[in-house]
């Protein structure tokens, strides 16, 4: 308004002609002021509407919410099936709770193990610190006549300055002292809605930071909406991670006392990085759901992931579990490195290794001596294991070499067929005595704090009672099945076994199956003398049951009943094999994927239809989907009468 004042009537008009199109007029000005207006409150509007539509959502959403708990955890999870989450791995979480708890106070006690050693040393150290002291007086006294044994240990630490060296090595040996156990951390790299690792967050004391990985972005919002609905414990121990578990372990090298692998599947792509995350030391735990593939279903496939081919027999289970050892293990000597079992379980659908993991070129070498081949019969159930090494000592050094063999010959001594090779498999120990006593009695001093302690603590007795060194089982039905004859009783097939010398137990595997030490030939010679006691029918001359009866028994059986033919757990009849607390328990289907009818073996008729009916906005006779008739309307087809 001043340049206008200032300037000529004349320019004042040419520029007021030219401003039009160069400033705003009072009118363009006021149209645009009511635009804005008009714009804000639509804005204004529309964000109302889009924050109704979001609480409408969330409402929704919440709804869709249910609240599952389990032990001292509780997560939110959706009706839809978009995070994976399955009741049946109660059993698993529980008994990695019960293990984790073991490992924390064995590592507090190797701690204090060390410290002890250190304090000892340093003692050691300022003892002969303090002859040398007093050998070095003498000498510059002109007293060349000192005790004797004063003088060897002198000349054993002399060096150039010994004052100044003792004061070193007593600085460094205090400042170890002082050192302090730090809280284990935690891996958990499969961790979908995150239960497993709030409930080690809010279920084990002394338990370090949590890290919960999924490379799935619905996995993590719901780990970390399930993180912040546990409350300030759960928010200070656990974080949630979209990331690849195998870079992240790649990443992070020895930074975990523990990892946790349990993927909806086979683990065989996180060995190679899991074992180079585990701490020198710590615990890797992990789960294997390819069952099929573990047990001979398809053993090409089995080589492939493994590096083992598996055999079809009743020990199948437990090689599953030797072939995951003989894996784990195999990945971890790539990096100097070896495995240590220390509780290895078939349970449900799936098996669950225990291992620490440790760093030693030396150790390593042994790993040959306990890995094995298993050559099984065609025709019976004899079974022979061939270590791959073997070690002699000469010159008071162990030397390493390859194991001897063939350890059988082209046909079966004791039926006349051939053989089928499986393996590599894990041959030495696949749990730890001292261990499973440990985790065994916790269980039973926490039982309230174990949803499913009935379960776990049968698995563990049966597990206690095992035979450590003694790989693989018999099934005494498959026996007799190969003779045709009929069964004897376990308590007088073990006595017999017993009297004859040898030792017998049974395994967590199977019921039916039997561990034992004795060979091959007196286990037949033992259901000779049964046969002859129980007589069968004349069967074909090939068949593997006829030859093994031709042949006379070189051992005569007794079977008078032995005192250690029931075990503790028998003797007392604690329950050892339970069956499951409800039906369709176990695997479920993977998440992500749409239920269907095909479904209802894994979930059930009512979850399947409950399932649809969501999916139908209540509409359970919806176009798409067909309702599943439950087990009640199989029995009772008779419609009701109105």
């Amino acid at each position: 308004m001043n340049l206008l004042i200032t300037i000529s009537l004349k320019q004042q008009k040419s520029i007021t002609a030219t401003s039009y199109f160069c400033f705003p007029s009072i009118k363009v000005l006021a149209l645009k002021a009511s635009i804005g207006v008009a714009v804000r409150s639509e804005k204004k509007s529309s964000l109302v509407e889009r924050g109704e539509e979001r609480r409408e959502a969330m409402a929704a959403e919440l709804d869709e919410l249910t609240v599952v708990k389990e032990g001292e955890a509780e997560i939110l999870m959706h009706a839809k099936n978009e995070v994976f989450y399955n009741k049946t791995q109660v059993n698993n979480r529980d008994i990695s709770i019960a293990v984790l708890r073991t490992f924390i106070s064995k590592r507090k006690e190797e701690h204090e193990a060390k410290l002890s050693k250190r304090t000892k040393s340093a003692a050691k150290v300022s003892e002969s610190g303090a002859a040398e002291s007093a050998v070095n007086e003498e000498k510059c006294n002109g007293n060349t006549k000192v005790p004797k044994e004063t003088s060897e240990v002198a000349e054993k630490t002399s060096t150039a300055e010994p004052c100044t060296t003792f004061e070193e090595m007593v600085k460094t040996a205090e400042g170890k002292v002082r050192v302090e156990l730090k809280p284990p951390r935690v891996l958990e790299a499969l961790s979908a809605s995150g239960l497993r690792a709030l409930r080690y967050a809010r279920e084990i004391e002394g338990i370090g930071q949590i890290v919960a990985l999924d490379n799935d972005k619905a996995s993590v919002e719901a780990c970390r909406r399930n993180i912040k609905f546990n409350g300030s414990v759960a928010i200070s121990k656990v974080e949630s991670n979209l990331a690849d578990a195998r870079v992240y372990m790649l990443t992070h090298p020895k930074e975990f006392d523990v990892v946790d692998l349990d993927p909806y599947g086979s683990p065989s792509v996180f060995l190679d990085s899991a074992v180079q995350s585990v701490a020198d030391g710590g615990i890797l735990m992990c789960t294997a759901t390819d069952m099929a593939v573990l047990c001979g279903g398809n053993g090409e496939v089995c080589y492939s992931k493994y590096g083992s081919y598996p055999l079809r027999g009743k020990y199948c289970h437990e090689m599953a579990l030797r072939i995951l050892l003989a894996s784990i293990e195999s990945h971890a000597n790539r990096y100097k490195r070896y495995i240590f079992p220390v509780l290895s379980v078939q349970m449900d659908f799936y098996v669950r290794v225990f291992v620490r993991v440790y760093t030693s070129a030396g150790a390593m070498k042994n790993t040959p001596l306990k890995l094995s081949y298993v050559y099984q019969c065609i025709g019976c159930d004899s079974f022979h294991l061939q270590p791959i090494g073997r070690t002699f000592a000469k010159n008071n050094s162990v030397r390493y070499m390859p194991g001897f063999g063939p350890a059988v010959p082209q046909e079966c001594t004791d039926c006349g067929k051939k053989f089928n090779m499986g393996g590599p498999v894990w041959s030495a120990p696949i749990h730890d005595p001292e261990w499973v006593a440990s985790i065994l009695e916790d269980v039973k001093s926490m039982k309230d704090r174990y949803p499913a302690y009935e379960r776990i603590s049968a698995v563990l007795t049966t597990i206690s009672e095992e035979l450590p060194d003694v790989p693989l089982f018999l099934s005494l039905h498959n026996l007799c099945a190969t003779l045709k004859c009929t069964s004897p009783s376990a308590v007088i097939f073990r006595s017999a076994v017993i009297n004859a010398g040898y030792r017998i137990s049974g395994t967590h595997v199977n019921p039916l199956g039997l561990k034992s030490d004795a060979p091959m030939d007196v286990i037949w010679d033992i259901m000779r003398c049964w046969v002859k006691n129980h007589p069968v029918k004349a069967q074909a001359l090939d068949q593997a049951g006829s030859v093994i009866l031709a042949k006379e028994p070189v051992l005569q059986a007794n079977f008078a009943r032995a005192v250690a033919s029931l075990s503790k757990a028998q003797a007392k009849k604690v329950a050892r094999f339970l069956p499951n607390p409800e039906r369709h328990w176990g695997p479920k289907v993977k998440a992500g994927r749409i239920i269907t009818s095909k479904h209802i073996s894994l979930l059930g008729p009512e979850a399947v239809n409950g399932y649809l009916s969501h999916e139908n906005g209540g509409d359970e006779e919806g176009p798409e989907t067909k309702r599943v008739k439950t087990e009640e309307e199989v029995e009772d087809p008779t419609p009701e009468v109105s």
